[in-house]
């Protein structure tokens, strides 16, 4: 089958590997549907390896080079001798954290906390830009007629969003701000839009993202350049700020903003990753006493959830898709897109199924 592997910085190929195949009693293998690039690949592919490990990782013994692709959804082929929960034909969307279930943080329900985290896509033998692939049962969770493949794979980053603004808890009537209009920011922003917020005010400096912000239709849209956020926020909160910062953009430029235009007593959450050390102004978080809060990917029961608030259609993921492309075009038309500075791409997701997308 053909896969994309990741060998190491700007380094993604596309070549025909060895199918996957059951191996033990809980294993379940799926063909993959559609599979996101997610932010963690850009990073992985610009300045990595980073979390892809270069030796064997503890739990799952993977190592470079790595088939790229954890925010997947597909259908059940075959399943192990002990799986019950899914069968052959079933559509699932995939969890794809793995975990090793004893550590202390497994044992308090933190398994995304796991001291041995692994991930399919990032540190394991499987990933979903790849035709087939291998997972655990606890991974997979089916998928209702009314969730379709594509919605099915946009399951994971929409609850990295919303495990980031359930920790900030956000409250009906609340004020949102949203840094960053990537695909976590947009999702962040329609989470808190469908938990009640008042308004979310989504920044943005990227003139096309921020056109593709305002088609949400969640709330104003603006560039935090020029004082037009500060000038808004005054006029709407009588000069007191946002109750809550989503900080999705992994700036420092971001962070400082999140800051500055929270309320006193307001709370900033953490959703974009940064891969250098960010700068704040301590002091700033003091006198405000703002709280500020990491947040590291989702709980991983957070699937069956996530799927029925996506079923309901309070929670549109399929707005934040800009691109479907083929396998075989995901460094041209996914990567090298995505991490352009210009770019108007959100959400690229890619199909291995040959006769998902037309070739170009």
């Amino acid at each position: 089958m053909l896969a994309a592997r990741y060998y190491g910085k700007r380094d993604l190929r596309i070549e025909d590997v060895t199918e996957p195949s059951i191996g033990a009693p809980d294993d379940v293998l799926i063909e993959v549907s559609w599979c996101g690039i997610c932010g963690t690949d850009l990073h992985e592919y610009t300045v990595g390896p980073i979390v892809i490990p270069t030796t064997p990782h503890p739990l799952t013994k993977a190592q470079l080079p790595q088939i790229l692709g954890h925010e997947l959804s597909g259908t059940v082929v075959e399943v192990g001798g002990s799986v019950r929960s899914v069968a052959p034909g079933d559509r699932v969307a995939v969890m794809p954290a793995i975990i090793c279930g004893h550590c202390d943080y497994c044992r308090a329900g933190l398994g995304h906390l796991c001291e041995s985290f692994a991930c399919t896509g990032l540190s394991s033998h499987s990933g979903g830009l790849a035709r087939y692939a291998v997972v655990k049962e606890y991974q997979v969770s089916p998928l209702p007629e009314s969730v379709t493949d594509l919605e099915g794979a946009l399951v994971e980053p929409a609850s990295v969003a919303a495990h980031g603004i359930d920790l900030a808890k956000v409250s009906a009537g609340d004020v949102v701000l949203v840094t960053g209009a990537g695909p976590i920011g947009s999702l962040a922003a329609l989470y808190a839009a469908a938990c009640g917020a008042a308004t979310v005010i989504i920044s943005e400096p990227n003139p096309a993202r921020a056109a593709r912000a305002r088609a949400l239709d969640v709330g104003p849209v603006v560039d935090p350049r020029g004082g037009e956020l500060e000038d808004l926020l005054k006029t709407m909160t009588r000069g007191l700020g946002a109750d809550v910062g989503a900080e999705c953009s992994g700036t420092s430029a971001g962070l400082s903003s999140a800051l500055d235009n929270v309320r006193r007593g307001g709370r900033i959450v953490q959703l974009g990753l940064h891969t250098a050390p960010a700068t704040i102004d301590a002091m700033l978080l003091a006198q405000k006493e703002v709280s500020y809060i990491g947040s590291w990917c989702y709980l991983v029961t957070s699937w069956p959830r996530m799927i029925r608030l996506m079923a309901s259609r309070k929670l549109d993921v399929s707005r934040i898709v800009t691109s479907q492309i083929s396998l075989t075009r995901v460094v041209e038309d996914g990567f090298k897109k995505l991490i352009d500075p210009t770019g108007d791409q959100i959400k690229v997701l890619v199909s291995p199924r040959p006769d998902a997308v037309s070739e170009r």
